[in-house]
């Protein structure tokens, strides 16, 4: 992709790679065709002595992703999608 500064400057070539979100990498991972994604919930492993064994249970399901989520999710893990 070339890009200019001016209108009299050079055209400068543009120098960056497409980098996936390291966030979502590791939180998120696609099912089949990549139209649904899942995760592990927060909050289940460590700190829970006080939590009662209803709320451990919710706390240790997976999650899948919303359709807004999964649009978002597909344009953090650009390029490669994971």
């Amino acid at each position: 992709m070339t890009t200019r500064l001016f209108s009299t400057s050079k055209v400068v070539e543009a120098g960056y790679k497409m980098k996936s979100h390291s966030g979502a990498k590791k939180r998120w991972r696609s099912l089949g065709s990549g139209n649904l994604f899942k995760r592990g919930k927060a909050g289940h492993w460590h700190l829970n002595t006080s939590k009662s064994p209803a709320q451990k249970n919710r706390l240790s399901t997976t999650a899948y992703s919303t359709p807004t989520q999964t649009h978002k999710l597909k344009k953090l893990l650009l390029p490669y999608g994971s």
